[in-house]
């Protein structure tokens, strides 16, 4: 018999199995571009917005093998892909300022990027966690950064700390140009399969809903009272049913991407 559950997820790896997270895949990816020199890195290194899957896939692949224990054999593998893709991620924007995969603030940006959008949908379905729990995902998040090469120490040392980190770094963040553009293709998906530009109106619309008001008014993503009662409705109906759906359901996502991770699914990382 197949187990049912309204208890939320007390741990990073019963978070990271969980299909509610990938809600905040959009936010993620545009609060990245939105951090200058990581959107200038994206912009010139990176053909996502026309493969939005093959992104989303290989994010995937790197938070599973970091979190979780079954995929722990690939670790190593996963982090030496990443080191390879991201060695010549480096150059200078339009305007002539360095970046490099290779700054730790960057790279800090982009695991707090991650757990933030995580927390976002994990928020939206549970509420408020047991403190503990909290605060032991919130430091369990850390790996992410320290196998994309950021200093351990530069996580911060618990949430209170992270949260004086994320709001001052969302005041400093430049939506450029580039943003923009990365993000208007990315939700046309022009190359995308068919069904999955069926579905970009609502990644759209759950996306912008979850990012910053500034941010999402700077990217050129329309949001108003309408919008918000819409997506209150939409959360109030997820969060009813998907706590009660099937815990195989809730976590197939995870383990079809884990399937790449095995022998058979060696080279997948590298496609």
């Amino acid at each position: 018999m197949i187990g049912r559950s309204r208890s939320a997820p007390a741990t990073t790896v019963g978070l990271a199995r969980e299909a509610v997270v990938l809600a905040g895949a959009g936010a993620a990816i545009l609060l990245q571009v939105a951090h200058r020199p990581v959107g200038a890195g994206v912009a010139r290194h990176s053909d996502f917005a026309a493969d939005p899957l093959k992104r989303l896939r290989h994010t995937l692949q790197f938070v599973y093998a970091a979190v979780l224990p079954e995929a722990e054999p690939a670790r190593e593998r996963i982090a030496a892909w990443v080191a390879a893709a991201h060695a010549p991620v480096r150059g200078a924007d339009a305007e002539g300022r360095s970046y490099s995969a290779a700054d730790p603030q960057a790279q800090l940006w982009v695991t707090a990027t991650l757990y933030w959008a995580a927390e976002q949908a994990r928020w939206r379905i549970w509420g408020e966690l047991d403190p503990e729990d909290a605060e032991r995902i919130y430091r369990d998040y850390a790996v992410l950064g320290t196998l994309l090469g950021m200093p351990a120490g530069l996580w911060p040392p618990d949430r209170a700390a992270f949260q004086r980190y994320w709001q001052a770094a969302v005041v400093r963040l430049e939506v450029t140009q580039e943003a923009r553009d990365i993000t208007r293709g990315l939700f046309a998906a022009e190359q995308a399969p068919w069904w999955l530009r069926r579905m970009m109106p609502m990644v759209r619309f759950v996306t912008a809903g979850m990012l910053p008001g500034r941010i999402r008014t700077e990217l050129g993503l329309d949001w108003d009272g309408v919008h918000s009662r819409r997506e209150a409705r939409l959360w109030g109906a997820v969060r009813t049913v998907y706590p009660v759906m099937p815990r195989r359901l809730r976590h197939l996502p995870a383990a079809l991407v884990l399937r790449t991770l095995g022998p058979a699914g060696a080279g997948t990382m590298l496609g």
